[in-house]
């Protein structure tokens, strides 16, 4: 059975959901590394005051039992502390408007939003699903519900560190600026000048077996997997993996990475280039994934606009954002690949309990 997951949520509802399955019985949960995964979320220079309301904690509603999984769905969630803030429009108990009394009207009328903004799901989504009020569209594009993919992928981490397959995001530039000790100067002039910033990470998966993936089919390629998931995350424009875009302006003989056999007749090679897959498949390299996310679309320099109720012309809206979301990026895109790595892993090596997980696994190394 391959990994599922669906998550729902609004960033102010009560909480935050998932169910995830695929997943076997006997894998031991650490709680405490998937609830660090989700404070790591929550950190990075350049965050907004919602990280300082907030304490991300996850809590299992099924699936696990005693630390751990039983086989059947995992069912997850995440309480939104905020939510008392908003508590009237994404309230859920009182279904009719015309129950509520006038303050809870005007409260309600004070958080519509009817001015979209450029680079966000506003104007889209308000057309697509006909929303009058863009707080109904934004609600649930906003990159808090990232939360819950942080979390699930935690969860795959947890179960792949059992084969020592291991995760990694750092920042590698952010505005421009690849100096880290410049990144919290490059943070305050754009808030000086009420701006937001975009950058790139970098995902490092190391130790992982030869294999994963497949050539056979388009939808099996996991290089394409990986992008997809990684592509899926709000703000990121672009990803590469290994060389990315730069193969392109080189020879061959400079791209492809050489193959050799050391004096115990082992296979190594010198380079990386292909970031760890060939063909669609793992090719016992570290996967190297590197994603470029733009800046927040939410800016206190407020871009020009319209307001799509009355057609006229005003500035884009603002409520509190980040202007830096960079480092946090990078935690979802690790956890992203996370699902996508186990996934393929259970494929080639079974997935209904651990110890049938773990012999498959061992006999494999030895074949290679």
């Amino acid at each position: 059975m391959p990994i599922r997951f669906l998550t729902s949520g609004e960033s102010h509802g009560k909480c935050l959901n998932a169910i995830i399955e695929g997943i076997g019985a006997n894998f031991e949960l650490d709680f405490d590394f998937i609830n660090a995964e989700l404070r790591a979320r929550q950190g990075g220079i350049g965050r907004g005051g919602r990280m300082k309301i907030e304490t991300d904690t996850i809590h299992f509603n099924s699936g696990v039992r005693f630390s751990k999984t039983t086989g059947a769905p995992i069912c997850i969630e995440i309480n939104n502390l905020d939510y008392k803030n908003w508590l009237i429009p994404m309230s859920v108990e009182r279904l009719n408007i015309d129950e509520l009394n006038n303050e809870e009207k005007e409260l309600l009328k004070s958080k519509e939003i009817e001015n979209v903004r450029p680079g966000h799901a506003d104007f889209a989504g308000a057309i697509k699903y006909n929303q009058k009020d863009i707080r109904n569209i934004l609600e649930r594009s906003s990159a808090r519900e990232t939360t819950t993919r942080v979390a699930l992928g935690a969860i795959c981490q947890n179960i792949l560190k059992n084969f020592n397959i291991d995760f990694t995001s750092e920042v590698i530039s952010l505005g421009g600026e690849q100096n880290p000790e410049k990144f919290e100067a490059k943070i305050k002039q754009a808030q000086e000048l009420g701006e937001s910033l975009g950058g790139k990470v970098k995902v490092t998966i190391k130790n992982l077996p030869i294999g994963l993936g497949s050539c056979m089919h388009w939808d099996k390629r996991l290089d394409g997997k990986l992008a997809q998931a990684v592509m899926s995350i709000p703000a990121i424009k672009s990803v590469e993996i290994g060389m990315g875009a730069k193969c392109s302006d080189e020879f061959g003989s400079c791209v492809h990475d050489e193959i050799f056999l050391d004096e115990n007749g082992r296979i190594l090679r010198h380079t990386n280039n292909a970031g760890g897959l060939e063909g669609g498949m793992t090719n016992g390299e570290d996967i190297v994934i590197t994603a470029a996310m733009k800046p927040i679309p939410t800016m206190k320099k407020a871009l020009k606009s319209i307001n799509l109720n009355k057609k006229e012309q005003v500035s884009a809206h603002f409520e509190r954002a980040d202007t830096c979301a960079v480092h946090a990026c990078g935690i979802v895109a690790k956890n992203m690949c996370a699902t996508v790595i186990l996934d393929a892993f259970f494929e080639k090596f079974g997935c209904d309990n651990y110890d049938e997980v773990k012999k498959n696994f061992e006999n494999n190394a030895k074949r290679i």
